[in-house]
């Protein structure tokens, strides 16, 4: 395992121009340019008002800016998880030519489909935070939770994207199940919701090792620390998967010629 991340630190240059490519082939001749970035967070938290509206005028509790900004958050997040694994899921089987004709360390492909990923999460984040600023929304040093949150969150798009690329590779209806999966897990994921309105019973949501990490985000934004226990078995999840995907991968890659 040592020298195979020695390997793949060695390669590290093409690990960056890969993921540059990518950044570079989804916006060359784009007609909406960067906007593709924001189109999809912006398309979930307008679903995302409804449903939070709705509940509003079910419960008799107003919206209030909190809860905006927190379901904003959510939303860029999840679009950012989503789109990493809808990617990574194809990195392989798009890239034929490289992987039968050029040696590398094959994981490096869906580990750039997850960096190229951060680009948009990069500009719809620095949209966002002006948002934020334009609102006055109040700032604590919560808020700097929000780093080892990010880092879990790219964690696990980085483990599920090995395991769903070699997958994928081998078995061609795995992108079509995981289009169905990545199209309803938000509605078992707290985006549009809090665990709290679920009272006693919401503790099984957060058995979702994404929820822990959206609940908390929106612990931070309203000046609360994030529930430690959950956050490390989210920890704990994501690591597992980053180690069960690179050694499904490596385990896998001789045969990927042929099957490819």
């Amino acid at each position: 395992m040592r020298a195979e991340l020695a390997e793949l630190y060695r390669y590290r240059e093409l690990l960056v121009m890969l993921a540059l490519r990518d950044i570079k082939v989804r916006y060359k001749q784009s007609l909406m340019g960067f906007f593709w970035a924001i189109l999809m967070p912006v398309l979930i938290v307008c679903a995302g008002m409804v449903v939070r509206y709705a509940y509003a005028v079910a419960s008799n509790k107003p919206l209030s800016l909190i809860d905006i900004s927190s379901l904003a958050v959510k939303s860029v997040l999840w679009a950012f998880l989503v789109s990493s694994i809808r990617f990574s899921c194809q990195s392989l089987t798009s890239n034929n030519n490289l992987v039968t004709k050029v040696y590398f360390p094959k994981e490096i492909l869906p580990i750039s489909a997850v960096l190229s990923q951060l680009f948009d999460l990069f500009v719809v984040g620095c949209v966002l935070i002006v948002l934020l600023a334009i609102i006055q929304h109040e700032i604590s040093l919560e808020l700097l939770w929000g780093g080892p949150l990010l880092t879990i969150t790219i964690m696990l798009a980085i483990g599920i994207g090995l395991l769903v690329a070699t997958g994928s590779l081998f078995f061609r209806d795995v992108r079509y199940i995981v289009e169905a999966l990545l199209t309803f897990a938000i509605f078992f994921t707290p985006v549009f919701y809090d665990v709290s309105m679920f009272g006693q019973k919401g503790h099984w949501l957060l058995l979702n090792p994404v929820a822990p990490l959206m609940e908390g985000f929106a612990s931070i934004l309203r000046g609360q620390t994030p529930d430690w226990p959950w956050l490390s078995y989210s920890f704990a999840f994501a690591v597992t998967v980053i180690v069960a995907g690179y050694g499904l991968l490596k385990k896998a890659e001789p045969a990927f010629a042929e099957t490819i």
